[in-house]
């Protein structure tokens, strides 16, 4: 007669020491699924990190007291969704956790860090420039006027996660690239003084460029969201236009729908 609440025996990863499954043997959610549900959230946390290995299916079965079909299916799952990779020789390895993000106006290196990412900021562009008709209408400056083009290049433990193109109005606190390097730019706003109330936003998607796709490590057409953001000061001032590009394998957003009544 199965057991409930049976626990799998560990798994041992090698920065995380040994991983200990709990599996409800007579729930009716498949043996499969709560496996790769554990899995996951496990990656998720941090307590499985990249390059982490976790052999084979044969080495997996053994350790876990499972059937080989249903690690198998466990880690396919997973390897769908990006977060496991099968290499010859090596058995099922940690690739990256998906970066889960609320639709909300927040800071990507301030989300990133809350959530244990390891953010790193790379600036590549930080000057002057004309503003074109675009960024002139989003903010409400004249054509040609000048404006502070920013282009940075965020990544999460290491790994190339999003190119950031934001323009800001001339006369904002003085966008030191260092300072911008270690932390986010709501933060550099925040601190001189700028109150962010409220955005607009866009989400799209569409595919690499070759040069799109270099930057952040992935194949040229492959999917990337795509964010139009424009911020507004408590005043409805705009201070930030923002067009920023994501890499759909690695990032994704969260909304929360209410019904109305």
């Amino acid at each position: 007669m199965a057991r409930t609440g049976d626990r799998a025996r560990a798994v041992t990863a090698p920065a995380a020491g040994p991983l200990d499954f709990a599996l409800d043997r007579g729930s009716p959610v498949p043996l499969y699924h709560q496996l790769a549900r554990q899995l996951e959230a496990a990656i998720e946390r941090g307590v499985l990190a990249p390059g982490d290995r976790l052999g084979n299916e044969v080495d997996l079965s053994a350790r876990l007291g499972l059937s080989r079909p249903t690690v198998r299916q466990a880690i396919r799952s997973l390897v769908d969704k990006g977060l496991l990779v099968r290499r010859r020789g090596v058995g099922t390895q940690v690739v990256h956790s998906r970066v889960r993000r609320p639709l909300e106006l927040s800071s990507l290196h301030d989300d990133l860090e809350a959530a244990g990412q390891d953010p790193t900021t790379q600036v590549v562009r930080n000057e002057t420039v004309p503003a074109a008709a675009d960024v002139a209408a989003a903010l409400a400056v004249p054509e040609g006027a000048e404006v502070v083009l920013l282009e940075r290049l965020r990544r999460a433990h290491g790994r190339p996660l999003a190119l950031l193109c934001t323009y800001l109005p001339a006369g904002l606190p003085d966008l030191d690239g260092a300072r911008l390097e270690s932390t986010g730019l709501y933060r550099v706003m925040r601190a001189a003084g700028v109150t962010l109330h409220s955005a607009r936003q866009t989400v799209g998607a569409r595919s690499a460029t070759a040069e799109e796709a270099a930057r952040l490590d992935e194949e040229e057409g492959a999917a990337l969201l795509t964010v139009e953001r424009t911020a507004y000061d408590q005043g409805g001032r705009p201070v930030e236009y923002g067009r920023h590009l994501y890499r759909a394998s690695r990032y994704s957003f969260d909304f929360r729908l209410l019904v109305r009544a």
